[in-house]
């Protein structure tokens, strides 16, 4: 690692330019190989800084939200594709605006707007998300096909007879998987739902898909482009967000104190709570450069945030020699799922963003400071 951590802001994100590269050049020759269509998720990056230059590798971005697509379409200017569980009828006009495409979750959201949609200035695509009621997913809160799930409509609600003005259909069932489990899902698909994909000019295979991770199985992924294509002739596209980012970035923190109630635990100036809340939500224990778990190495202590949440831990670590205040950790994998669920709860400050290249080193960003606390507050 040739990145001096230690001339960062702390606490910071840092994005290693030149891995993000290495998992755009991977989507690419996918891209490339198959024809198909990736779309960056933002709800898992939306560092949009970089947007122009993960505008050369991919076709667009994915958004959930009318502010999701206005990023999208402002900094990357690319296709915008949009899907919300439901639509604010005040937002859908600049929905209209700035989408190229726009998937209904329910055929009662797609009959409210279809007027709106067909009398639009420009010819925007539209899509139904169905849920194939089928998922490997383990994590019951990231499982979209989960029982009483609110997302997509199934076979039996499923209304043939409002297809009409509709292009394509949209599933999701996928949370870090491998390409197994997509194919196991589009056989799915295919036996509730192929007999209306013959009416489509597209078919969208969601997210969760963890193309860049090591062991993934991109030759499987490709087999089941191709089978949606030379089966239907659809357009393909799939909106990875972890895969786009995977790997790729990191979070800077400062050692501020070392407590002692039963075992030695060092206060950090990163929370979990507030600058990586998927340690809590997922739950997961991230890694950090140089310790090992809790026994591997000499000194094991717990790492925890500087917040009144009693729960703010990171987790129990190992280290060559203890932690002294004033040191600096770097936690791995911290460009995903982190910017975007962020938040200032006790008024805790934000990371500084910053990136990494070979021409310009290190770059911050941008930083934040009080006013950015203020203004979500009145």
């Amino acid at each position: 690692m040739d990145i001096n951590f230690k001339s960062a802001p702390s606490p910071s994100y840092v994005v290693d330019e030149r891995l993000l590269v290495k998992n755009l050049e991977i989507l690419k020759s996918i891209q490339e190989r198959t024809g198909c269509r990736i779309l960056l998720a933002q709800k898992a990056f939306s560092m949009f800084s970089l947007y122009p230059l993960i505008g050369k590798y991919l076709s667009g971005v994915a958004s959930s939200s009318l502010f999701e697509a206005r990023l999208g379409r402002e900094k990357m200017g690319r296709e915008v594709h949009i899907y919300s569980p439901a639509y604010n009828e005040n937002e859908f006009d600049e929905i209209l605006r700035v989408s190229d495409h726009i998937v209904f979750n329910s055929f009662s959201q797609w009959r409210k707007f279809r007027e709106k949609i067909g009398s639009a200035p420009k010819k925007i695509e539209c899509g139904i998300r169905v849920n194939p009621e089928y998922s490997e997913v383990e994590t019951g809160l990231y499982d979209p096909c989960a029982p009483y799930s609110r997302m997509g409509v199934t076979e039996a609600n499923f209304r043939p007879e409002e297809l009409d003005g509709i292009d394509g259909l949209h599933f999701h069932t996928l949370c870090e998987q491998n390409s197994d489990a997509l194919e196991h899902t589009l056989q799915a698909v295919d036996r509730k739902f192929g007999k209306y994909l013959k009416k489509m000019k597209w078919i969208n295979f969601g997210g969760g898909h963890h193309i860049t991770r090591p062991d993934y199985d991109i030759e499987t992924l490709v087999r089941c482009i191709l089978l949606m294509k030379e089966k239907y002739g659809l357009q393909v596209y799939l909106e990875p967000g972890e895969a786009v980012a995977l790997n790729t970035g990191y979070l800077v923190s400062t050692v501020l104190d070392i407590v002692d109630n039963g075992m030695q635990i060092a206060i950090l100036d990163t929370s979990a709570t507030c600058h990586m809340p998927d340690v809590l939500e997922m739950p997961y224990r991230p890694e950090i450069i140089g310790a090992g778990k809790p026994g591997e190495k000499a000194w094991t202590c717990r790492l925890g945030g500087p917040t009144c949440l009693a729960g703010d831990v990171i987790g129990d670590y190992s280290f060559d020699e203890p932690l002294k205040v004033g040191d600096r950790l770097v936690f791995c994998d911290m460009a995903i799922y982190s910017m975007v669920k962020n938040n200032t709860f006790n008024g805790v400050g934000l990371p500084a963003i910053v990136s990494y290249n070979d021409t310009e080193g290190l770059r911050t960003v941008r930083q934040f400071g009080y006013e950015d606390f203020k203004m979500r507050l009145s």
